[in-house]
């Protein structure tokens, strides 16, 4: 993913590394999302609720309609604090997690808190893609397959959303995806279609910048798209952000700091693997030099 992305982002990377300094050492301990920042919520008291209703729960004579939306009003005392969320998430998966994953979870969930509960959100499949994308990288290679699915419903859960729907609707998304190439793809206003609708509601909220709220997920989101479809041409992207009416440089920008966060996370991960094979080594010898010894004691308790 890292290596198509230089090819989506051809004024490339270097920039991030003059605006920024990340995980300087690059430890384990270190925070790999430490530059991944999202507006914080203001106005709490005037916030709207954004509820998506997705196709499944619609009746079968609507079964046609792929986006429906409708809305209903929130006070501040509704909203649940970082705190809340974090305690939500602790509570559901009470296993302990490895530092260099815990680390970035805990990032995560406070910076999607954020996003979450902002007026202008509203969930929506390429989002999703985004989110799942990156959390499927970041624990790409944890201990317990399974664990890390726990891990991801007990997150998507504390945010009050539907895990499952996050699996499949970027599920959905990636397969469409997989169908179509770099002319297909940007033509989806063309076309009816599940997905095709979805991108359209998109392209529709984000003009009109009502219930629209565009965040480096929904970047990575896009990206994962063009990947599946193999059209990771940047003149691609910018035609696909045009029909969707999001800003390519923004999109530009944000997966220019995927990259790297990418990157980093890489190579913690590649000291975290030879610092628990070190580990290994030495308890291999202490164990084996410990048999040692007893064998000598037994020899001469014998013979002694």
């Amino acid at each position: 993913m890292a290596g198509a992305l230089a090819s989506v982002c051809p004024t490339g990377f270097r920039r991030l590394t003059e605006r920024t300094t990340m995980l300087q050492g690059i430890r384990p301990s270190n925070n790999i999302f430490s530059s991944l920042r999202w507006r914080t919520i203001t106005g709490h008291d005037q916030l709207l609720l954004t509820v998506n209703i997705s196709s499944r729960s619609l009746p079968k004579a609507s079964s046609s309609l792929s986006v429906t939306r409708c809305s209903m009003s929130i006070t501040a005392s509704d909203i649940p604090t970082v705190a809340e969320t974090k305690s939500a998430f602790l509570k559901a998966y009470k296993r302990p997690i490895p530092s260099i994953y815990n680390n970035v979870i805990q990032e995560l969930i406070v910076q999607q808190h954020l996003m979450r509960y902002k007026r202008t959100y509203q969930y929506d499949a390429v989002f999703a893609l985004g989110f799942v994308s990156v959390y499927d990288q970041l624990m790409d290679g944890y201990p317990s397959d399974g664990d890390s699915e726990a891990i991801f419903r007990a997150y998507i859960n504390a945010l009050k959303e539907d895990p499952e729907q996050y699996r499949s609707d970027a599920k959905k998304l990636e397969e469409w995806a997989s169908s179509q190439d770099a002319k297909s793809i940007v033509e989806f206003q063309s076309r009816d279609g599940e997905v095709e609708g979805i991108l359209k509601d998109i392209a529709e909220r984000a003009r009109e910048k009502k219930i629209f709220s565009y965040s480096r997920f929904f970047a990575i989101g896009l990206f994962r798209l063009l990947e599946r479809a193999n059209a990771t041409d940047p003149v691609v992207l910018e035609k696909l952000c045009g029909a969707l009416n999001i800003s390519k440089p923004s999109v530009d920008r944000d997966l220019d700091i995927y990259r790297n966060i990418l990157s980093k996370l890489v190579q913690s991960k590649e000291l975290l693997k030879e610092y628990v094979e070190r580990e290994k080594k030495k308890r291999t010898e202490r164990e084996s030099n410990q048999k040692s010894s007893e064998a000598v004691a037994k020899i001469e308790s014998t013979y002694l």
